[in-house]
């Protein structure tokens, strides 16, 4: 087991570094001339990205200082989905470069056809000042002979005409040192002028991706409305309202400012009912307890439940059960309770297994009254066999984040039953919430945040 972690390990060194030398190779060497300082910039820019990523993870994961959580955060995270655009914008820009070159190479050679074509005038200009005849209008080489003969004899050293072919500005060599300023032939080179538009286009693209998805998520989650039908619900229940909150990962980057974002886009959906399905806050009570003050805000009729998550279980489940508690908010861990219309159930996420306080779904589930429609909440969608054998009619997930960073959703997909959205099991419905946060870079591509209001429906009504 030991030697296949370490294989594991050894792959995924190697394919970053692989990866990450690409990307100097392509926005850096091949943009610069040999022998300037950008090269080596370039190479301390990605270097020091990925020490402040991997030290950002570390320093969650081990319970540094908060100070330096957050010093290290920003930078660190923002890195690591910057890294992740560029690298796919350099190998969308392999497919253009070609094209480019080739475009080049045609107005190139059609220029040289043209100017081959035609005279220079600033040539005959010359040679009729120097006390010659203007060139005759006949082509050929009888003409171009007659032309050498009435023209002074060249000056020793001086080549015979002074219009040769001049070469492709984009192919000029660079101009010698101490030239001056340059002339058109001291222009990059045509590969050179290429690498710099590609290069140039694929940081842009990728800047701007991660500041377009890292400003949907500082302003806060949408909402999305969703109807889900139960044939047990009685009438009386039609239009029962449930706000679903999942994965708001309070942390270093998100704090209490975003807290109360979410505590106020939920309050404006006026809900009957508040579920908060896990994975809350990354990080100790001691040190995001003041963030996750304002869910003492939330308010719905009949309250607000909470389940654990995964991310639970790396900050402390106990104390953060015991401060959500606190804070109002009715944790559900594997037990239920009975609504006027239905049964709510709630289990412990499956990271929990590992501190002996895992899903229990008999429990939660195996003394409940079948006649009655069952809501869980359960913060992992591969929880759904589990609910569909206990007979539950909906369950409530996050933790997907619906991929969150584009192609990541392949990735969250192949791992989870459904990836958001509304799937059938069975006799089960799954709702899976792509969340109100985000984990690790504050930034979300193809997957926005949201914040669900259920509303349930009555097949009686």
């Amino acid at each position: 087991m030991v030697v296949v972690f370490v294989l594991v390990a050894l792959l995924v060194v190697g394919v970053l570094v692989a990866a990450n030398r690409y990307l100097w190779l392509r926005l850096f060497r091949d943009t610069t001339r040999a022998g300037g300082p950008a090269r080596r910039i370039g190479a301390a820019v990605i270097a020091g990205g990925w020490v402040l990523a991997v030290g950002a993870l570390v320093a969650e994961r081990a319970g540094a200082p908060f100070w330096l959580q957050r010093v290290l955060a920003w930078p660190g995270f923002l890195w690591l989905a910057l890294s992740i655009y560029l690298l796919l914008a350099v190998i969308a820009g392999e497919v253009v470069r070609p094209l480019l070159l080739r475009l080049l190479e045609r107005r190139a050679a059609a220029r040289r056809t043209g100017e081959a074509a035609e005279p220079s005038a600033a040539a005959d200009a010359e040679r009729i000042t120097a006390g010659g005849a203007a060139p005759p209008k006949a082509s050929g080489a009888s003409g171009a002979s007659e032309a050498r003969e009435t023209s002074d004899p060249p000056e020793p050293g001086r080549p015979e005409t002074d219009t040769p072919d001049t070469p492709d500005v984009l192919d000029a060599p660079d101009p010698a040192p101490g030239s001056g300023s340059p002339s058109p032939l001291a222009l990059p080179s045509r590969r050179l002028f290429v690498s710099r538009v590609v290069a140039g286009a694929a940081a842009a693209a990728a800047v701007g991706t991660v500041g377009y998805g890292t400003y949907g998520v500082l302003s806060g989650p949408k909402v999305k409305r969703v109807t889900v039908p139960l044939a047990k619900l009685p009438r009386a229940a039609h239009g029962f309202r449930i706000a679903v909150v999942s994965d708001i990962h309070l942390g270093p980057v998100l704090g209490r400012g975003f807290a109360q974002k979410v505590v106020d886009t939920v309050n404006s959906t006026q809900p009957d009912l508040i579920a908060v399905v896990g994975d809350l806050v990354d990080g100790s009570v001691k040190d995001l307890g003041p963030a996750a003050a304002p869910l003492s805000g939330l308010q719905a009729r009949h309250g607000a439940y909470f389940v654990t998550g995964n991310h639970e279980y790396f900050s402390g489940a106990e104390q953060w059960v015991a401060e959500v508690r606190r804070l109002g908010l009715l944790p559900l861990e594997n037990a239920r309770t009975e609504l006027p219309h239905f049964d709510l159930a709630g289990v412990n996420d499956v990271a929990g297994e590992d501190e002996g306080q895992g899903p229990d779904y008999a429990k939660a589930l195996g003394d409940r009254d079948r006649s009655r429609a069952c809501v869980l909440l359960a913060h992992q969608p591969v929880q759904i066999h589990d609910a569909v054998d206990h007979g539950v009619d909906l369950q409530l997930s996050g933790h997907t984040h619906g991929g969150q960073l584009w192609p990541g959703n392949l990735i969250a997909g192949a791992a989870n039953p459904t990836l958001a959205g509304l799937e059938r099991y069975g006799d089960t419905q799954l709702y899976v919430s792509r969340g109100a946060g985000a984990w690790g870079p504050p930034t979300r591509v193809g997957a926005p945040s949201d914040i669900t209001v259920i509303e349930l429906a009555s097949r009686q009504a």
